[in-house]
């Protein structure tokens, strides 16, 4: 055969691989976003700002790219340590990007938040961005949409790219996908085509069980609480993990183990089910509340807990 008309085979030269990383103010869709682009869930999402606290990368490999989106907790000022540690995980990641999805909200104008981030994060890293509007699907008014992106577009002294999208829908996501491949270096495969996050079991359970305590307290409790992995292991089929949830006051406590503990059984019984549809299996789970006062403010609480790197 002549060697000319051989199929090429796919190398460097041909393949992208970069990284993402999503920049956007508290309670805009990152892990929305991010979780329908993996389609799975590797991040936990609620109402509540700050539910993100920590980098989660979340990998979508294609024929000809693999993007490595980097979900960064809620861009704002730090107001105390467990609020520095946030802020550093979100600024932390721009170094590594080729290129940032500046996250808005379509449905309302640029405001404080956005421009804080703008000025303080985005300027400054001279890095490519792309200006991602979300929750596309809320937003019918033609007119107040056009006017909302021009206050997001203003903020930039250049013309960026604009791509209006629905993290919940999907919606606009292929050709969100189609324009990042357009910043991204040649490069091999930084993850085998199977690994779509490398969030490991012991971190999905520690973020699963935080975010059902979020979703069953509301407002009482969320900026409050972290939760510890003591014990995660397989023994008969069954996952059996062991894990402590932390409060910073006494009266919290008691909310999270409620009347008769019913409160700390529903939290559990949530929290059970959504482990074993991950884990496809069977498993078994303990929890246990303890005090640790003003955790949020202590170097040594955030460090036992994994906010501090």
């Amino acid at each position: 055969m002549n060697k000319s008309n051989m199929p090429k085979l796919n190398n460097v030269t041909d393949f992208k691989c970069g990284y993402a990383v999503v920049l956007a103010r508290p309670n805009v869709g990152k892990s929305t976003l991010v979780n329908f682009i993996t389609g799975q869930k590797i991040a936990i999402t609620t109402n509540t700002a700050q539910t993100t606290r920590k980098q989660i990368k979340g990998i979508l490999t294609e024929d000809d790219a693999q993007i490595v989106f980097i979900d960064t907790p809620g861009v704002h000022k730090p107001l105390n340590k467990l609020g520095e540690y946030l802020h550093e995980q979100s600024t932390g990641a721009i170094d590594d990007a080729d290129v940032i999805l500046f996250l808005v909200d379509i449905t309302e104008r640029a405001g404080k938040g956005d421009i804080w981030i703008v000025e303080n994060c985005i300027k400054k890293s001279k890095k490519p961005v792309i200006i991602v509007a979300n929750k596309i699907d809320l937003i019918k008014d033609e007119g107040k949409k056009e006017a909302n992106i021009i206050s997001y577009k203003t903020l930039f002294d250049e013309n960026l790219p604009i791509i209006k999208v629905s993290a919940k829908t999907g919606k606009n996501i292929p050709k969100l996908i189609e324009t990042i491949k357009n910043y991204l270096p040649n490069s091999p495969k930084l993850y085998p085509d199977d690994i779509i996050t490398d969030q490991n079991m012991r971190m999905i359970a520690s973020e699963v069980i935080r975010e059902k305590i979020i979703l069953n307290t509301k407002d009482e409790i969320p900026h409050s609480v972290a939760v510890l992995i003591d014990e995660y292991k397989t023994e008969n089929d069954i996952d059996k993990i062991k894990a402590t949830i932390f409060v910073s006051a006494d009266s919290q406590k008691g909310i999270i183990i409620g009347k008769g503990g019913s409160m700390l059984k529903k939290i559990g019984t949530d929290s059970r089910l959504e482990l074993e549809e991950i884990i496809e299996g069977k498993v078994f789970l303990e929890l246990f509340v303890k005090v640790k006062k003003n955790w949020q403010k202590d170097k040594n609480a955030l460090k036992l807990l994994g906010y501090e790197e």
